[in-house]
């Protein structure tokens, strides 16, 4: 009959035997470790001074912190333990960064001051080794770009307000000049008109003539008074001494010649153009009706015949619908002037 083999000897009582989990118990070669408890003060922030433990070989920094000591030990016991139970051994990765410590007189975790966080390399370049002195450069080169563009638009606007002003300017000297040619064109205009006017007139004195010479105007047309039956004056006297010659103003026939009440000897001349010319107050009448005159040729000599108060051509002009006209209108017409 077979029988079971009897049990191993262990080296130490079970109640001595290592359990799963590390931090307490015993290890075969009786070393005693003490149990750790985290409490809320030591899991509080280390207070103070700190600095940044500059990074050592393997990935640790030199430390003397309680978090530092306490990775380290569970580090070593999780080992421990899993090579007695039998376990996998676990793969515990630690950042590679540096951790703080309270020696002051630790390296400093990074190499790169505080005065020059934030330098760019633009900055470097410019010989700026103060990230103060580099912002106030930044700063001093922003306003400065900020008054360029202030500058440039200040530029553009006067420059757009000087050219605005230019074209105001030009356009007011064109329209002056335009003003300018206008009125010399109009002058001119003016000129050709009036010397044509001239040469017309001139032209037309030729073919006209004053009804008598050595007078004096003493009556005009329209003028009021009790001397016309009419109550105003309907032709143009010339005042002369009796017996002076009296001419036709232009060629026409003679549609009367002779007394005619107030206006004592009376002879008309009739132009080709049917104006009516009346010669009144004759001392003697020298043409017949129906006859034929040309300018300046004697048709009577001046009197104080009818109704008057001394010796003198009255002189009327009658259009051919028969109203009567101004006298002296009508010779200054035709180039004449009384």
């Amino acid at each position: 009959m077979a029988s079971n083999r009897p049990a191993p000897q262990t080296s130490f009582a079970p109640s001595e035997q290592q359990p799963d989990s590390f931090g307490y118990g015993k290890r075969q070669d009786e070393e005693t470790w003490e149990e750790w408890n985290p409490t809320e003060d030591s899991l509080k922030p280390v207070r103070g001074r700190h600095r940044v433990g500059k990074q050592r070989g393997g990935g640790l920094a030199r430390s003397s912190t309680v978090l530092g000591v306490g990775v380290i030990a569970a580090v070593s016991a999780g080992g421990m333990a899993s090579a007695q139970t039998g376990k996998p051994p676990v793969s515990i990765t630690l950042p590679d960064l540096p951790l703080i410590s309270d020696d002051p007189e630790e390296e400093v975790g990074s190499a790169t001051p505080l005065t020059q966080a934030g330098l760019s390399t633009a900055d470097a370049e410019q010989g700026n080794s103060d990230a103060g002195e580099a912002l106030r450069a930044r700063i001093i080169l922003q306003a400065e770009r900020q008054q360029d563009q202030v500058d440039r638009e200040a530029r553009q606007a006067a420059a757009t307000a000087a050219a605005k002003k230019a074209a105001e300017q030009a356009a007011k000297e064109r329209e002056a000049a335009r003003a300018k040619a206008e009125a010399a064109k109009e002058k001119a205009a003016e000129e050709a008109r009036q010397k044509a006017e001239a040469e017309r007139l001139a032209e037309l004195a030729r073919s006209f003539a004053l009804p008598t010479s050595s007078y004096t105007i003493t009556s005009t047309f329209g003028q009021s008074g009790a001397l016309w039956s009419s109550g105003s004056h309907t032709g143009l006297d010339f005042a002369a001494p009796s017996g002076t010659p009296l001419k036709a103003v232009h060629s026409g026939t003679i549609t009367e010649a002779g007394w005619n009440g107030s206006y004592g000897y009376l002879t008309k001349l009739k132009l080709d153009d049917g104006t009516e010319i009346w010669y009144a107050h004759q001392s003697s009448i020298s043409v017949s009706v129906g006859q034929k005159v040309s300018t300046g040729e004697v048709i009577g000599r001046v009197g104080a015949t009818g109704n008057v108060t001394g010796a003198h051509l009255h002189m009327e002009v009658k259009t051919s619908g028969g109203d009567g006209i101004d006298p002296m209108a009508w010779l200054r017409s035709k180039g004449l002037n009384p």
